[in-house]
């Protein structure tokens, strides 16, 4: 398959936005402390109305005063004060609610239907888009989004998971899993990159590679290897993202990199909470046991070592705020490409090298 010709459909030239040096030590890759404004809870955008069973009670004081302002523009009867009085109440709330989430409730915020994916992110951040398609053996897999583009002032490769939006897209997208065609036109876009000295950017975001019989007829098990492989060798700097699910090896099959961060409510596993109590419990019924022990969430993910920075998000989750999480998105790849660049391909591979048989080294030793 070849490059998608005339403008991509999604091309943002009209748009505009509002890892680790080799000498860096453990502590410079802290978790990204800029965080989006926070002192007034925004209004919900699309899909944040979809409200969480947790927050049903941030729902209802968001309706009370939209309808405050909605009497006030109606009646000429001065509430501001009232208003302002239930947004700090607001505030106050999704700031005690989100700072104290169980991992089974990040899950269900990393799954939330308005949480923004990889084509708004391209729409918010990437400038100059220009999408590519297909894996030259099978076909073109919707599952996984591949294209140059501009980041900041960097030229990249972007790749990156797509769930879709309606029930049209998401099954065309097969729900965000992957088939063994995705994970090669990765692959093969990731080598164009490698050979135009261009950056990666990988943004992860599924549940897992797709385990039907077609997938496995076609190789899905070998073509995630030959990823994890490759993307060790490939003498360019990758900055792989979790910003929603990283579920298994669907997850890995992108994942493999110089800087491997997590959006904050994210969550990234061997296997989902679902998967995990099925197999422990023979039913999903423990779910939220199974998210608690498998240290699935950033913070924890964070102090294992396992991932390396954790991109804050704007107040009540990035469902409610897409634009500001796209500029924290941003500001840390930014950040991460300005460090990477001055790392020479050869010890960029060494380093990546060192970096993955670290993995783990940091729970032994607290163990």
């Amino acid at each position: 398959m070849a490059t998608a010709r005339g403008k991509n459909s999604r091309q943002s030239t009209t748009k505009k936005s509002s890892g680790v040096a080799p000498a860096a030590s453990r502590a410079s890759r802290a978790v990204e402390k800029t965080e989006p404004p926070q002192a007034a809870a925004p209004a919900a955008p699309r899909g944040a109305q979809l409200g969480l069973s947790f927050e049903q009670p941030m729902l209802q004081l968001e309706r009370q005063i939209q309808e405050l302002v909605v009497i006030q523009e109606q009646k000429g009867v001065d509430y501001n004060t009232e208003i302002m009085r239930l947004r700090d109440n607001l505030t106050a709330l999704m700031k005690k609610t989100y700072d104290n989430l169980s991992a089974w409730e990040t899950v269900q915020v990393a799954r939330h239907p308005g949480r923004p994916q990889t084509r708004d992110y391209i729409d918010l951040i990437v400038k100059e888009f220009e999408e590519l398609h297909g894996d030259r053996r099978y076909g073109d897999d919707k599952a996984i989004v591949t294209g140059t583009g501009r980041i900041s002032s960097h030229k990249v490769m972007l790749v990156g998971h797509q769930k879709g939006r309606n029930t049209k897209e998401k099954i065309a997208c097969n729900f965000g899993c992957a088939h063994p065609e995705g994970y090669r036109k990765a692959l093969l876009k990731m080598q164009l990159a490698a050979k135009f000295k261009l950056p990666i950017v990988a943004f992860i975001d599924t549940p897992g590679a797709y385990p039907g019989l077609g997938s496995e007829e076609r190789g899905v098990a070998e073509a995630i290897a030959l990823n994890l492989r490759e993307m060790a060798l490939l003498p360019t700097p990758i900055i792989c993202i979790v910003i929603g699910e990283g579920g298994s090896g669907g997850a890995l099959g992108i994942g493999v990199g110089d800087r491997l961060a997590m959006l904050q409510y994210a969550w990234y596993s061997v296997i989902s909470p679902e998967g995990c109590s099925g197999i422990l419990w023979k039913g999903s019924d423990n779910a939220a046991e199974a998210a608690e022990a498998l240290k699935l969430t950033s913070k924890e993910l964070r102090q294992t070592g396992i991932i390396d920075d954790v991109i804050r998000e704007p107040l009540g989750a990035a469902h409610r705020n897409p634009r500001a999480a796209a500029e924290a998105l941003e500001r840390y790849i930014d950040r991460a490409l300005r460090e990477l660049k001055t790392v020479s391909s050869e010890d960029l591979v060494d380093q990546r090298y060192l970096r993955l048989r670290k993995y783990g080294s940091e729970a032994m030793t607290g163990a």
